[in-house]
């Protein structure tokens, strides 16, 4: 599943990577070697709250840096994209009580879709599903948690030029699956992130419809280059590999809270 692809595509892709976190972000901090992604309305998501190294840092200096730029926050999380920069802040970051996760990146390589029949949706029409989503995921968490980590969708219309989010429903008119999408159609570059299906309505193919269209629009708006991320530790990504996505590079991610 693991593929590998010409240094100038990947480079778009980490290019898009961390512009998507630029520019979702209420405020940017740069720092040597990356930059802190930070939203004051969203100080429950991760998501929104964070730091990414997206170039050649001192990893002695990273835990302090992200106390210094993170300390307001329940959570730290550090983003770090190269792999050979990765092993180097592992061990500082492991010694100050982070743990490692790696996220991949997919690319997808297999034919172009026809449109799914997932149609164009609001945040209103999202609100909802994704709420009882969130409890589902996170059990436990209290409901501003979820409440910041719903509306956060409202900061990812500005992570990229034309960001849409796309919704399959039921014959009886229920939301049953939907997924994120953000094209950049300038450079060529499609993100599709948060593909979620309701629990009453998983196994009867609605994630294959949402997929099916983004990929679509994707291909339609003139992006060739079309990418997503999935957790190394969880399934989801076996089953974008039936779906024509391979494994180009891995983001290592350093969490503690």
């Amino acid at each position: 599943m693991t593929s590998a692809i010409p240094d100038a595509e990947l480079r778009r892709i980490h290019e898009s990577f961390s512009g998507f976190h630029r520019r979702q972000a209420d405020r940017v901090v740069a720092f040597p070697g990356g930059f802190a992604a930070l939203d004051d309305r969203y100080t429950h998501s991760r998501g929104n709250n964070h730091l990414v190294v997206d170039g050649a840092t001192d990893p002695e200096a990273l835990p302090a840096r992200a106390e210094e730029l993170l300390g307001h926050l329940a959570h730290r999380l550090v983003f770090v994209v190269d792999d050979e920069v990765a092993a180097a802040c592992r061990g500082p970051l492991e010694r100050a009580g982070y743990s490692h996760a790696a996220t991949y990146l997919m690319r997808h390589t297999g034919p172009v879709p026809a449109h799914g029949g997932a149609r164009q949706v609001g945040l209103e029409e999202l609100r909802a599903p994704a709420t009882e989503a969130w409890h589902r995921f996170a059990p436990g968490v209290s409901d501003e948690e979820v409440h910041h980590l719903v509306e956060r969708r409202r900061a990812r219309l500005g992570a990229a030029d034309d960001v849409r989010f796309l919704a399959s429903y039921t014959e009886d008119g229920e939301v049953a699956s939907w997924v994120d999408l953000y094209l950049d159609p300038a450079a060529g570059i499609a993100r599709i992130e948060d593909l979620v299906t309701a629990e009453a309505h998983l196994g009867r193919g609605h994630a294959g419809r949402v997929l099916d269209t983004a990929l679509h629009l994707a291909a339609e708006a003139g992006c060739d280059l079309r990418f997503l991320s999935a957790n190394k530790a969880n399934w989801p990504h076996r089953w974008y590999g039936r779906k024509g996505f391979v494994v180009v590079d891995t983001v290592h991610s350093f969490e503690r809270g």
